[in-house]
Parts: structure tokens; C-alpha cells; sequence
């Protein structure tokens, strides 16, 4: 009796420390040189990619994640190898995979993901009734969100694969572009500069609820460039990691040492890179695209711990990896 007690046992301890082995404990930590990030234990930089999945013909109203499963693997089949062949070890996806997956493409193709939840970038529903500009100080809203985020670290916070929790889009646009007609930068006594404090508090406020539910994966958020970065020293001291979408050219001039020295957080470049159409020419140019992203790239790898700048950067995402052809238009022309 004993010994089968014994034996039981093992094999819990066994299947216990497999499944802690598959889940990465993911951690910031600092270091006398700037910033990494450890995966249970091991260095991690980023070489990410932006991927979705949009087959020719559909736009915004389709998912991969409601086809059938043979759809959803030769999908993933096709385009996994090809993001691997090039030396990208993670994605960013939008919240709406599934766990399984998640963890589908992390066990065969050894790639990650960092779940991104818009964080009502786009509009959300409100008492059954879509409102397409999101009022961050409306404590429906942050009641909706923080029950989305808490709900969201509960689903995945045992999922293989899972590297970070990403929080919005570049939600500081969307506090002044707010019709058909682009508005200035906001200026301190601007209503969008009010808002900003709403919405980076309310960021912080869910970061610490996903931190109470899960300890085993970093908190970022998402910004557009470096607007509003007092306000989000100011509001974000829980955020773990600040995620930009930049886009400055061949190089992204003062960002990792303006960040170093204004908020001292690791920097993931959430978005980045250049269209391969030049307007300018009005013709495809491949080339300038590559001198483009190459000399990000570098950029990228020279701002890492130890490398001898800011120390702060623990890589990026280029954007992206299939063209959002049906965003001209939404609808038509698919």
C-alpha cells in the first residue's frame, strides 16, 4: 500500500513539474545595463512579428479562430514554417485565439504570443449598445474592461506559449480622432489631454488585476509613439513593459533614451517598419523597404542590455506579415 502511496505521488510531482516546465514563468528583470526579459530563467528578445490571418476576399468580420479545425491547422501549417524560417520567435495576435492554439503553434513551431487586448480601441457595447468612442472616465467602461482582462488572465495564465499581456493599440489617438477629420496633438487644456489621465489609469488599474491573477507573465501596454509619456509616468507605474508603435523613418531617433529617462521601463516596439509601395514613386520599392527595416532592426539590437545605449529595449515587432489590403475601404473592392 505504501508503495503504490509512493508511486502515486511521483507521478502527481512528474506531472506537476511538466506542466511548470511548459508554462514559461516570464519575467522583467533589470540589470545594471538596462533591462531583459527572462523566460524561466533564460535571456528572451523579441523578434516579433504583427500576424493575422485575412485570406483575399475577406476583411475585418472574418476569423480564423470560427473555422473549422482542418481550416485552422493548414492555415497554421502554411504560415508558421515560413515565420520560423525567418527567425521570429513571436507573435502578437488580438485576443479571440484560443488557448489551444496558443499553445498549438508554441509546441511545433516553437513560436510565442503576446495576446493583445484592444482595450476598447475600436468602440465596445455598452448596455447592448455599440458606442464607437470609448469614454475612459464612464465607470461602465472600466467596470466592462477590468472584467474582460480579469476573465482574460484567468483563461490563459496556464497557456504554453503565452509570453505577455499586451493592453491596447495606440489608444492615445483615439482620444482626439474623433470624427472623419484628424485633429491637431493635443496641448495641456485640450479635453483629449484630460482623457489621457482616465485611460492610463485605467491601464494600470488592469494591469494589477491581471498581476493578481497571473504572477507568470509581464503586463504591457500599447502606445502610439511617445505621446502622453508624462502622463503615463505619471498613471502607469504597474505596467511592466511600454509597447510603441513607431514609425519615424530609418531610425527612431530619441525614443529608447527619452524612455530611459523619463519612465525607466523596458521597451517593446509593438509596430514598426514601412510600406513596401512608395508614394513618392508611386511603385513598389522593396528596396528602401529593406534599408528601412534593417536599419530599425539594428537600432533595435543596439538599445539592448549591454549593448551600449539605452539598455532598455527587449526587441519588436515588425508590422506586419500579410497586407491589410481591405482597410482601404473596409468593404468594398475585397
Amino acid at each position: 500500500m505504501l508503495k503504490r502511496f509512493i508511486d502515486l505521488l511521483m507521478i502527481v510531482l512528474l506531472f506537476s513539474f511538466t506542466v511548470d516546465a511548459q508554462n514559461k514563468a516570464v519575467a522583467v528583470k533589470a540589470t545594471g545595463e538596462g533591462f531583459k526579459l527572462k523566460c524561466n530563467g533564460s535571456d528572451y528578445f523579441i523578434n516579433g512579428m504583427n500576424w493575422d490571418y485575412y485570406p483575399i476576399g475577406t476583411n475585418y468580420t472574418y476569423s480564423l479562430w470560427n473555422q473549422p479545425e482542418d481550416v485552422i491547422k493548414a492555415a497554421l501549417d502554411y504560415e508558421m514554417p515560413m515565420l520560423k524560417n525567418m527567425g521570429v520567435n513571436t507573435i502578437r495576435q488580438y485576443t479571440g485565439v484560443p488557448a489551444k492554439w496558443i499553445e498549438y503553434i508554441y509546441k511545433t513551431y516553437g513560436i510565442s504570443t503576446v495576446l493583445n487586448h484592444a482595450f476598447g480601441r475600436y468602440g465596445l457595447t455598452l448596455n447592448n449598445q455599440w458606442v464607437p468612442n470609448t469614454d475612459y472616465s464612464n465607470p461602465l467602461v472600466r467596470e466592462l474592461l477590468v472584467k474582460e482582462v480579469k476573465a482574460l488572465a484567468v483563461q490563459f495564465k496556464h497557456t504554453p506559449g503565452l509570453l505577455m499581456y499586451l493592453l491596447g493599440n495606440e489608444n492615445n489617438y483615439g482620444l482626439f480622432w474623433r470624427g472623419a477629420e484628424t485633429e491637431n496633438m493635443p496641448m495641456e487644456d485640450r479635453q483629449s489631454t484630460k482623457d489621457a489621465h482616465h485611460l492610463y489609469r485605467l491601464f494600470n488599474d488592469a494591469a494589477k488585476e491581471i498581476k493578481a491573477i497571473d504572477t507568470n507573465h509581464p503586463v504591457a501596454i500599447c502606445n502610439g509613439d511617445l505621446m502622453f509619456l508624462d502622463i503615463i509616468t505619471k498613471e502607469c507605474a504597474d505596467i511592466d513593459v511600454l509597447g510603441i508603435n513607431v514609425y519615424r523613418g530609418i531610425s527612431f531617433g530619441d525614443l529608447f533614451i527619452r524612455i530611459q529617462k523619463e519612465y525607466n521601463k523596458p521597451v517593446v516596439l509593438t509596430e514598426f517598419g514601412a510600406d513596401a509601395f512608395n508614394m513618392q514613386t508611386n511603385a513598389e520599392d522593396q528596396d528602401y523597404q529593406s534599408k528601412i527595416l534593417a536599419a530599425n532592426w539594428k537600432e533595435i539590437y543596439a538599445n539592448a542590455s549591454g549593448s551600449g545605449l539605452a539598455g532598455n529595449s527587449i526587441g519588436g515587432f515588425t508590422f506586419q506579415f500579410s497586407d491589410g489590403w481591405w482597410k482601404a475601404g473596409q468593404t468594398t473592392g475585397l
